[in-house]
């Protein structure tokens, strides 16, 4: 079998182990400074991607994360934010890891090498005209692949999010999202400048996609859920300067509106309109 881009060594930490700690961290900063312009080379396509996703959820369509290992534990990430940040059902984002709930904590043995678990993954969780979004790093995860494939025969749109641009992942979706961080620091490791990258992609994908929906009022969370004493003062906040209130009359609005802040500010136009 060939060997990917994620396995290669990388030439600046071939004597890692003898390195001080300050030399090993001062290498993985240096890595860690790559990233963001690989990522900023791959914007057309996360673009194209976003710009899909929108689409979808115009239309009914969700978001569908799978991915293995670090991946998948990225993907499940991104998609619990979704309900709590822009305040959308559960159902419109989630993410799917090879193994199951368990694999976020512990490593599950062979998962990632289970084409029919995620083939049966998306049989059962993706319709036509959702968006099925591939994570692996290397491009070569089965479980992903076997997905992305029965995604497509599905009818959803499919979207790869990968190091490598020759891998079976990139070339099987419709949208390839390639991020070449080049060789880790720690050969093989691809938790490390692979994954930093691929947070930083799905940050694009989910948060572009809800602004793009009308999920946000400029740079604010309108829809934000205030479900603890740290989000109900930012509603509260958001409330008193967009509405030019205090922060009492704030409160009164957002309880008169089951702290709902697009509703608190809605109705808050509607009386100064009167």
């Amino acid at each position: 079998m060939s060997e990917g881009r994620t396995e290669a060594r990388n030439p600046r930490a071939s004597a890692l182990s003898t390195f001080s700690t300050n030399e090993i961290l001062e290498l993985m900063n240096d890595e860690d400074a790559q990233v963001p312009t690989a990522v900023r080379a791959a914007i057309p396509q996360i673009a194209h991607a976003v710009d899909t996703i929108v689409t979808s959820f115009a239309n009914g369509g969700r978001l569908r994360y799978v991915g293995a290992g670090t991946s998948g534990r990225l993907g499940v990430l991104d998609a619990s934010e979704a309900p709590p940040t822009f305040g959308v059902a559960p159902d419109l984002v989630r993410g799917f890891i090879a193994g199951g709930d368990e694999a976020l904590r512990n490593a599950i043995e062979g998962a990632e090498d289970d084409a029919g678990a995620g083939a049966r993954e998306a049989r059962e969780w993706v319709r036509s005209g959702d968006v099925l979004v591939g994570i692996s790093a290397s491009g070569r995860a089965r479980y992903v692949i076997g997905a992305l494939v029965m995604a497509r025969e599905i009818g959803a749109r499919t979207v790869a999010v990968t190091c490598d641009a020759s891998s079976p992942l990139a070339t099987g979706a419709d949208i390839a999202i390639v991020i070449d961080v080049g060789p880790e620091v720690l050969a093989g490791s691809s938790r490390l400048k692979a994954g930093t990258a691929t947070k930083l992609v799905l940050n694009m994908l989910s948060t572009a996609a809800m602004i793009r929906s009308g999920r946000t009022k400029g740079d604010l969370m309108i829809d934000l859920r205030a479900t603890n004493t740290k989000l109900r003062d930012r509603a509260v906040r958001i409330v008193r300067d967009e509405a030019g209130l205090d922060e009492d009359a704030a409160r009164a609005a957002l309880e008169a509106n089951g702290w709902s802040v697009r509703r608190a500010l809605d109705a808050t136009e509607k009386r100064t309109a009167r």
